[in-house]
């Protein structure tokens, strides 16, 4: 199962890669510019064939694609028939429409991804509160990790919904400790002997209740545990008190599943450009798994260690992770291709604003229009972001070899 969900992740990223040339295509030939080519992958040709205009190929290397509009730039040699339709002869707004269309289409097919997961399986709880989902007993012990932590079967009335406290409560503090989440909840009661003082809010109102904790076998994170040296968890004697946390996942239907879509694809934006943002200082994590190290799970992936992650969701059936993986990439790729860098997306846009800027500056004082931008002149710096950007392709590449990351 493992080499089957490899292969339909890279797959998906085909797709992505597919829809993002497409976005280029049709937005162009729309807006009445020619399409001379439209491949995917790059290297050595598997095959090609013409449809009207148009050339449609497939490449040995699916890492990218490439969609050939003629008159991109003034350097581009045109034939008779091309020359009224270049796109650098183009009003400004129509080369920006094209060359947004591709990052257009990550992004709606990312949005859609979100919501099949809303209504197929449902998004992450965002509320991370400690809310009491339910009151149940206490189990006396718990099984091994080969049983998955299974709970003993109890049964009566848990200390607890005994002592007073109602489900939908948010315990915001245990012995005076603070409890932001339901984690904290737990932590804070674990240690506890005897009775503890559960402070909670209920209908706008601040209560505390008083209550018994139970002893019971759990098995616990390892204090000696670091991420340099991970522990498995450990058998111990801990408090317990029979609460419920909230699902971990979401239910939506088809109608309540669109604002909550559009709400988890904020996070995942946010998400995409703290990474983004982060990629230059991830180049050292990089470097030290591939001469040896610790793998960060957090570190940047190829193609190659995006596609294992998948197969590696796929294989457990983790078919939400999958589909929460192939969205959060659509979206890295439409907000990478926004930076305003030669040979991205956003460099030609920048460059189609600066012409604007600059042209409408000249009318001002009278002057007429100044040709297209030279892009022989911007080739020192695409060279520079190429020369980066493969680099750091093969870095990630090497580690994901050499040391992928391990989400299991």
């Amino acid at each position: 199962m493992l080499i089957i969900g490899v292969i339909l992740f890279a797959l998906g990223i085909t797709v992505s890669i597919a829809l993002h040339e497409a976005g280029h295509m049709w937005t162009a030939r729309k807006l009445g510019m020619k399409v001379r080519r439209y491949y995917i992958g790059f290297g050595p040709k598997i095959f090609s064939f013409r449809r009207g205009e148009t050339e449609y190929g497939l490449k040995a290397i699916p890492a990218g694609g490439f969609c050939d509009i003629a008159g991109m730039t003034v350097h581009d040699e045109l034939a008779p028939d091309e020359v009224d339709r270049a796109m650098c002869k183009q009003k400004t707004w129509k080369r920006l429409v094209v060359m947004s269309g591709g990052i257009v289409m990550n992004f709606a097919l990312g949005l859609l991804l979100i919501f099949l997961l809303a209504v197929g399986w449902g998004l992450p709880n965002r509320d991370d509160r400690a809310v009491v989902d339910a009151l149940v007993c206490v189990s006396p012990s718990q099984a091994p990790k080969e049983q998955d932590y299974a709970l003993a079967d109890c049964s009566g009335v848990g200390p607890a919904e005994a002592a007073g406290i109602e489900q939908g409560d948010v315990i915001v503090a245990v012995n005076g400790t603070p409890t932001p989440t339901f984690s904290d909840v737990v932590t804070a009661t674990q240690p506890v002997t005897g009775t503890a003082e559960f402070t909670v809010e209920r209908g706008g109102e601040t209560l505390t209740v008083d209550v018994p904790v139970t002893q019971a076998q759990r098995w616990v994170n390892n204090r000696d545990s670091t991420p340099e040296n991970p522990l498995p968890p450990v058998s111990k004697e801990v408090g317990a008190i029979g609460i419920a946390a909230p699902p971990a996942w979401v239910e939506y239907s088809a109608v309540t599943a669109v604002p909550a879509t559009f709400v988890y694809t904020g996070d995942l934006f946010v998400q995409s450009v703290q990474g983004l943002i982060q990629m230059p200082s991830k180049v050292a994590d990089l470097w030290t798994a591939v001469t040896g190290g610790e793998r960060a799970i957090d570190t940047p992936v190829s193609v190659v260690g995006a596609s294992v992650i998948g197969g590696q969701a796929a294989e457990r059936g983790l078919w939400e992770m999958f589909i929460v993986l192939l969205a959060s990439l659509n979206f890295f790729l439409g907000i990478f291709n926004l930076l305003p860098l030669l040979p991205l997306d956003g460099g030609h846009m920048a460059v189609a604003v600066y012409e604007k800027i600059r042209n409408s500056l000249r009318m001002r004082r009278g002057l007429p229009a100044g040709g297209p931008v030279d892009y022989m002149k911007l080739m020192p710096l695409t060279y520079v972001v190429i020369a980066i950007g493969g680099a750091f392709m093969l870095l990630t590449l090497t580690a994901d070899i050499i040391n992928p990351i391990k989400i299991f």
